[in-house]
């Protein structure tokens, strides 16, 4: 019994001292353990996500991919395979699994290897916490203890939790939600035995079980997840033998970017930047939803991109990209090759012509495919000389293309044709009046090509899109739409600039007296001029400023008053947005709300509205204009408006004024214009794409911006073209109740003229050939944008606000009649400001008004 006794004594003390051991150790690395209950709050590096307002994925930043799940949303097999995998009895355990300890200190008592195998779920989340990955001692002394302790402070499910998100599986996915999207493309409820059980071997084996990477070893590791999932009764042999035979369907996903919107993703990563810190943007897994509409931005990154390529084809074809080979080809493997070395450009993909015969030409692309080159998509390529000078149509493909050369090529929507990357630039942002939020922006042609963002970075002149805004002020000090101003030179030169100015009309034509409306809707230089000096030179700069223009950005001459000042694309739009409103100033914005990687609001923008506050004594009407048609409103006749006297249109829809202004938290624009010369500058714009009188009579006459009636067959829209001298830049503004929007067109390289062309891209005689000008050039974009934005919406009626009279004028004095025929028309007026005076017989038989010679002088 001596050797009995001497066994538990020795057992005993074997205790002891083990249970000292332990407890020196905790004490040991009691300083250093960290604090468990951090990961009660713990935030997961997750990447930061830009969404359109309704949800489309536009970009993501950030270096891990991670997409955090709830427990509840993991499916219960995938659950299964991990555990079954990784730590069996995870249920069962304290935190540390006794037997997989004993079951390690055997494999280094036999072999003196060490081995992870004994680590549970619980002891891998303290290490992938706060551990280091060495294989010491010390370590695994720290990995029990924080094991211990994060059993007492979170449940079994925050911890599993924990991990599923936390580790790394590969191709930078963190967690089986990036897991799911990187290897399948799919959420997790979506995915199938094998792939759950691919996924779940992944945590050991990263890199070296790979599906992508290694994937005989992937499907081995596979099939050794569902055998442990077999052998424990978690699936039946029939599921086990379905899976091990399933193919190898993994493949890398990218993110799954839904709408391709650089420009815009790029103002929002910046502010957040800004806003957050970059390593918090980067990782705290932001999600920012801009105001971005994914309908109507693809909608303008087409106008805009088939806008250019227009431009780019009127002005000829500035020849191949490189010469392959001369007399002997080279083989097709060499020439896909070179091709793959460069990338294509917004569809624009760089091809090698194989053969030209008559009036085809058969090319090779990128990925060894053969293309023929018809001549429908070869004709429009007249050689380029100048911006100025194109040669004549060709008349065979010989005449364009060699065999060899290296050239570029699309898909135009019809049919494949010869293209080139466009020099010329372009931009375009639209906004909803009642608020100013940026329904679409493409800050260029291509952003792989420049990062610019045009929109908001590029100052340039403004052109005759300054007009409306001239005869606003001109308006708001006694001018009426009816009111005569002198369509003839200028005699009294402005000196301010250092040289006696003269401006001059474009054409250099000149009607005489000529009404205001006419003046904005035909863009008559000497008119807007004139119409300046009635308001006087500060008055109208500080008009300007009220619109939202830089006070630095304008220039104190009567240069001003045809476009001098050098602003953005969105300064622009903004300052149309107060005539498509009713007359406030709405201060743009691009971010709708920020939220966490959780989706919990940090943030929300409440933007001012276009709309007074409320007298609290006063009910006022909450329906929203821009959402719904006025049900309460009784239906009443209005006149038709002045040179369109093409309808007479009912009341359906809520004034601005009307909008919803109770909201508590609303915040009220300012409003700059009264709405009565909102209205009335609206109802000029609208004759800039009208045009008015009676053709029919003799006395019809066009706009400057004819064209969009022509496409965009409904009465309101109004806009404003734009061109600068010698057409450097050309610009097209314009809105209708529910959406504003502005294009510009123009070179990076400010010296450089857009130049003329005098051939449309068919070959035949161009009916808008000659200069390029703001109604040919960005025209057409607003024109196809516009016309895809607004289908299918309501046209809104005409809605006189209260204090707007109409009265019958005589058309050639502005003066009131009594008579009905085609030299007759209605017009608004401000009431009070309408004509007090009937037209004579001796004026309507060209006895009109006579300019003061004092009103050549300053003022």
């Amino acid at each position: 019994m001596k050797w009995f006794k001497r066994l538990l004594i020795a057992f005993f003390s074997l205790s002891l001292l083990g249970v000292g051991a332990i407890v020196a150790a905790y004490f040991y690395v009691l300083p250093s353990l960290p604090d468990v209950n951090s990961l009660k709050t713990v935030q997961l590096q997750t990447p930061l996500r830009i969404y359109s307002r309704d949800g489309k994925l536009i970009s993501q930043f950030g270096e891990k991919r991670r997409i955090p799940v709830e427990y509840e949303d993991v499916p219960v097999q995938l659950i299964n395979a991990v555990l079954d995998t990784e730590d069996a009895r995870f249920f069962e355990h304290n935190g540390i699994d006794p037997i997989g300890i004993i079951r390690a200190a055997l494999i280094l008592v036999t072999t003196g290897k060490k081995s992870q195998g004994a680590s549970t779920i619980t002891q891998q989340v303290a290490r992938g916490f706060f551990l280091s990955n060495e294989k010491t001692y010390i370590r695994k002394i720290k990995e029990i203890f924080l094991a211990l302790k994060i059993e007492k402070a979170l449940s079994k499910q925050e911890i599993l939790t924990l991990y599923l998100n936390r580790s790394f599986l590969g191709n930078r996915a963190y967690g089986v939600g990036a897991a799911s999207q990187v290897y399948y493309g799919k959420e997790l409820s979506q995915l199938t035995l094998p792939e759950m059980a691919m996924i779940a071997g992944l945590p050991q084996a990263p890199s070296a079980a790979n599906p992508i990477r290694n994937p005989e070893r992937a499907i081995s590791r596979r099939n050794w997840v569902l055998s442990r999932m077999l052998e424990k009764r978690n699936i039946t042999q029939a599921e086990y033998q379905v899976a091990i035979n399933s193919p190898l369907t993994a493949k890398y996903h990218g993110a799954e970017i839904d709408l391709y919107a650089p420009y815009i993703s790029e103002m929002a990563r910046d502010y957040m930047i800004q806003k957050y810190g970059e390593e918090a943007a980067y990782t705290n897994g932001y999600n920012v939803y801009t105001t971005i509409s994914s309908d109507l931005q693809l909608m303008a990154q087409e106008s805009l991109r088939d806008n250019v390529f227009a431009y780019d084809q009127r002005h000829g074809y500035r020849g191949a990209v490189a010469e392959l080979w001369t007399d002997t080809p080279i083989h097709n493997e060499d020439i896909v090759a070179i091709l793959k070395r460069t990338p294509s450009i917004q569809g624009i993909m760089p091809a090698a012509v194989i053969s030209v015969k008559d009036q085809q030409a058969q090319v090779i692309d990128e990925k060894g495919k053969l293309i023929t080159l018809e001549w429908k998509g070869l004709k429009w390529a007249r050689k380029f000389i100048s911006d100025k000078r194109q040669s004549l149509p060709p008349k065979l493909a010989t005449d364009i293309l060699t065999a060899g050369q290296q050239v570029w090529i699309r898909h135009n929507g019809k049919h494949w044709q010869l293209s080139q990357i466009p020099q010329v630039s372009s931009a375009t942002v639209s906004l909803a009046p009642h608020d100013g939020a940026i329904e679409t922006l493409v800050g260029g042609f291509s952003f792989s090509q420049s990062q610019f963002n045009r929109v908001t970075q590029a100052k340039r002149q403004l052109g005759s899109n300054i007009k409306p805004f001239i005869y606003a002020a001109a308006l708001e000090h006694g001018y009426t739409l009816a009111t005569l101003i002198n369509n003839a030179p200028i005699n009294k030169p402005d000196t301010r600039q250092g040289t006696a100015w003269r401006p001059k009309n474009s054409p250099d034509i000149y009607g005489g007296p000529t009404r205001l409306r006419i003046g904005l809707a035909q863009s008559i230089n000497v008119m807007s001029v004139r119409a300046m000096r009635h308001t006087g030179l500060d008055n109208t700069i500080n008009k300007l400023v009220q619109f939202g223009f830089d006070p630095s950005d304008l220039p104190r001459n009567e240069s001003l008053a045809l476009g001098s000042p050098s602003v953005t694309p969105l300064q622009v739009a903004t300052a149309f947005n107060t005539f498509a409103n009713g007359g406030y100033l709405v201060e743009p914005y691009f971010i709708d709300r920020v939220t966490d990687s959780y989706d919990n609001m940090i943030e929300q923008t409440i933007p001012a509205i276009a709309c007074s506050k409320p007298e609290a004594e006063e009910p006022i009407a909450i329906d929203d204009p821009f959402a719904a048609m006025a049900e309460e409103l009784t239906p009443q006749m209005v006149k038709p408006s002045a040179d369109n006297a093409h309808e007479t249109t009912e009341v359906n829809l809520m004034t601005v004024e009307q909008n919803i202004c109770t909201n508590p938290q609303a915040h009220f624009a300012k409003r700059v214009i009264s709405e009565q010369t909102a209205f009335l500058i609206t109802e000029a714009l609208k004759s800039v794409i009208w045009g008015g009188g009676d053709w029919s009579k003799g006395t019809g006459w066009n706009g400057t911006a004819w064209r969009a009636s022509k496409l965009i067959k409904r009465h309101d829209i109004a806009g404003k073209t734009g061109t600068t001298n010698e057409s450097r830049d050309t610009w097209f503004s314009g809105f209708n109740p529910t959406l504003t929007a502005t294009f510009w067109v123009g070179f990076d390289d400010h010296g450089r003229q857009l130049g003329r062309s005098s051939w449309m891209a068919n070959g035949e005689p161009d009916q808008i050939s000659g200069a390029e000008a703001g109604a040919k050039t960005a025209g057409p974009g607003w024109n196809d944008f516009m016309n895809k934005a607004l289908s299918g919406t309501p046209e809104a009626s005409v809605i006189p606000p209260k204090g707007i009279v109409s009265a019958r004028i005589d058309l050639a004095t502005g003066k009131l009649t009594r008579k009905t025929d085609y030299t007759t028309q209605f017009e608004y007026f401000v009431e009070g400001t309408e004509p007090k005076e009937y037209v004579t017989e001796t004026q309507q038989n060209g006895d009109i008004f006579i300019d003061n010679p004092a009103e050549d002088l300053f003022q």
